[in-house]
């Protein structure tokens, strides 16, 4: 909903140091990313959001230039698989594969919704591609249960060997525009 330098301009506001932008399945986002970054002074993590065929969702940053053409090569290849319909885009076909072919150079979050068998399976297929490089992403959903789900998802991401990383779904930088 918010532009980047909005988004950038607000948490200069509240003294971020930094701030991630991970655009679903693109990283087109980056260009103006960098322009709110350089406005600000606020350190720019950029990646991408990866919705991978079977639900999951990963968010992914390039450790290097090698990781950054490793992350867009991955991303050509899901697009190129998908079949544009008008007035669609974004459509990116990847798989856990597909990940595990292009790890290199890539740290990865995965992004769970609830504390069930398809989180496990997902911690198990990350921890096993990333091994020191996979996240769990813990994330309020401010629905009732919150800090219980928080609470075992952080347990299931500590079985696994992934550490938990406390992130935000962030989408608009002040409340009159939710």
């Amino acid at each position: 909903v918010s532009s980047a330098e909005e988004l950038f301009s607000t948490a200069a506001l509240l003294g971020y140091p930094a701030l991630g932008i991970t655009d679903r399945n693109t990283v087109g986002g980056l260009v103006r990313g960098l322009r709110g970054s350089r406005a600000t002074g606020i350190r720019l993590i950029s990646g991408c959001r990866l919705d991978l065929m079977d639900g999951t969702s990963l968010l992914v940053w390039p450790e290097d230039r090698a990781g950054w053409s490793r992350l867009t090569r991955l991303l050509t290849l899901g697009k190129s698989r998908a079949i544009p319909k008008k007035g669609e885009k974004g459509q990116c076909f990847l798989h856990w594969e597909d990940v595990a072919a292009y790890s290199d150079g890539l740290v990865a979050a995965l992004v769970p919704d609830a504390t069930d068998a398809v989180a496990e399976a997902a911690l198990a297929q990350i921890s096993d591609i990333l091994g020191s490089r996979a996240y769990c992403t813990l994330t309020h959903r401010r629905r009732p249960g919150d800090a219980s789900r928080l609470h075992k998802l952080d347990a299931m991401a500590r079985a696994y060997g992934v550490r938990s990383l406390a992130t935000g779904d962030i989408l608009y930088d002040s409340p009159d525009k939710r």
